[in-house]
């Protein structure tokens, strides 16, 4: 992508909101309507001092990658080590999609933020990268593309024609945007999707979890666009062996590919080139002086300080630390949302 593309399409950015083409996926969760404990951002400028001399209220925006997972207490961790680092109290807010965590950063509903990588370019003009996640030493991940083992007469991209296919939420790096690409590359008219229809195939966007159960449960969806981390384990390793070297390279999840193929084994049709994971970000107008010492434990954060008990049986952490990183790590991203022809200035 030139440099004269990239300034003409964050021009564009610039001028936008969060909903519009991408929608809200549903409604802000229970604690997103609010401002907190009413000691919030009053002044328009993202402001969360409370009345008294005690610890600086940071509200958390979360957003489930999968629908089977609790977020709030799968942060428990992150949320007690920066108490514990920082002078704040965290506050979880929790949205229903990708699109709704943008949109509440852009009206000022939190000070952090756990987003998807098409949220560093689509919202660089509200919030700044503080890091990239880390899974288990790997800062890149996965897209997958995958159906049923069985004779379902889909053994590559190209056959998907005429067929359902399982999709993440439509703001979705790996679950909907890099998968549309593969498609598209492969010779399948996208269409406007997911702005609109694809042409040559029907879209079933939800998410990762939600597009793998549908693939393994529903006789009528032909392929689940994901992840690697919702469908790798139910991929027999030496297909990656065969059809990746950087995933089998770089991937945290390469290890755990095949592991759950007695509950239910899917075939590979597809692997994405690596993907820089998902970011922790802050709203750009938070002027506060917690944030520089909030940020900063967030990138000191080790394996250990974001690890649950050893008596914890929930879903864990699924990042083990965050690097710095800036908006620049994302111009993969941007590519992206350039070859699908995206435009944002219909977002509000």
């Amino acid at each position: 992508m030139s440099k004269g593309s990239a300034i003409n399409r964050r021009s564009v950015l610039k001028t936008t909101g969060a909903a519009g083409i991408f929608g809200l996926a549903g409604c802000i969760g229970g604690n997103g309507g609010g401002n907190g404990n009413g000691n919030g951002n009053g002044n328009g400028n993202g402001g969360t001092r409370g009345e008294s001399d005690g610890p600086t209220e940071v509200r958390f925006i979360l957003n489930p990658a999968e629908a089977d997972v609790d977020i709030s207490e799968q942060y428990q961790p992150m949320f007690e080590y920066l108490e514990s680092e920082v002078d704040v109290t965290i506050d979880p807010v929790e949205t229903a999609s990708y699109a709704a965590t943008l949109q509440e950063i852009r009206r000022d509903g939190g000070e952090i933020a756990d987003t998807s990588p098409s949220a560093a370019v689509a919202g660089e003009d509200v919030a700044d990268v503080i890091g990239i996640r880390v899974a288990f030493g790997a800062a890149q991940y996965f897209s997958l593309i995958t159906t049923t083992p069985d004779d379902n007469g889909v053994d590559e991209l190209a056959e998907l024609e005429g067929q359902e296919v399982a999709m993440g939420a439509t703001l979705s790096v790996s679950g909907t945007l890099v998968p549309m690409v593969l498609l598209k590359n492969a010779g399948l008219d996208v269409g406007t999707a997911p702005d609109g229809d694809a042409e040559d195939f029907t879209a079933r966007y939800s998410d990762h979890s939600t597009a793998r159960d549908q693939l393994i449960n529903n006789p009528s969806i032909a392929a689940a666009t994901t992840g690697a981390f919702s469908t790798a384990p139910h991929v027999p390793q030496e297909q990656f062996d065969e059809m990746s070297q950087d995933f089998v390279d770089i991937s945290a999840e390469y290890e755990s590919a095949g592991s759950a193929t007695d509950e239910a084994e899917l075939k590979l049709l597809a692997v994405s080139d690596p993907l820089p994971r998902a970011p922790l970000m802050s709203r750009s107008n938070w002027d506060d002086p917690v944030r520089e010492d909030i940020e900063q434990a967030i990138l000191d954060a080790t394996e250990e300080d974001l690890s649950h008990g050893e008596d914890y049986d929930g879903e864990p952490l699924w990042f083990t630390g965050v690097e710095p990183g800036t908006s620049e790590d994302f111009e993969p991203i941007a590519d992206v949302l350039d070859e699908l022809g995206l435009e944002f200035e219909d977002i509000s």
